[in-house]
């Protein structure tokens, strides 16, 4: 059995250790606790990881959060990765730092990674693990607080939350959407 974890975020050193790069971090500590190790690959850095009898091609897009859907398709058509199968991974304003949310489908909402993977796939039906990052920041500074760095403080949430992501993502592909969500999704 396949799947594809799809973790969002932008290229780039600045925009290393982002809230926007959750996505990334997340798909990195999966692959390296599972072996795996990245290839530049056409839209993506992709890695392939084997556990528990099944394969999971694990992308991370080089083509910028707002054309995340370019990449998700096109690892979906290459590897025939049916939807239910697709995991995208990413910040969310509206959840608390450290907590997530499993959902098997759902609006974009104001994510613009997720309006654009909405556009290319001609579909909203597909799971997403949605990676709280807070919205302490003041009116106007949206923009400097989902693309800043994290804080000191937020750091030991963020750790705990990437390994909780992992523990997730392992749940989702052997016992299935729905149980985990009863699971996590507290």
């Amino acid at each position: 059995m396949k799947f594809l974890i799809a973790g969002l975020g932008n290229i780039g050193m600045e925009y290393d250790a982002t809230r926007h790069n959750i996505g990334f971090e997340v798909a990195d500590t999966f692959v390296i606790k599972h072996g795996g190790s990245y290839r530049l690959d056409r839209h993506a850095n992709v890695a392939e990881c084997k556990w528990k009898g099944k394969t999971f091609i694990v992308i991370k897009p080089t083509t910028f959060m707002n054309l995340s859907g370019k990449a998700l398709k096109y690892w979906i058509d290459k590897e025939k990765i049916p939807l239910e199968n697709v995991l995208v991974v990413m910040d969310e304003l509206a959840l608390p730092l450290g907590t997530l949310r499993l959902r098997a489908s759902g609006s974009p909402g104001g994510h613009n990674g997720l309006k654009n993977i909405e556009l290319m796939l001609q579909t909203n039906e597909y799971p997403r693990l949605r990676f709280g990052i807070g919205s302490n920041f003041p009116k106007g500074r949206q923009v400097d607080y989902v693309l800043g760095k994290w804080t000191a403080d937020e750091l030991p949430y963020v750790k705990d939350s990437l390994l909780k992501s992992v523990e997730i993502i392992e749940s989702w592909a052997t016992q299935g959407i729905g149980k985990t969500m009863t699971m996590y999704n507290k």
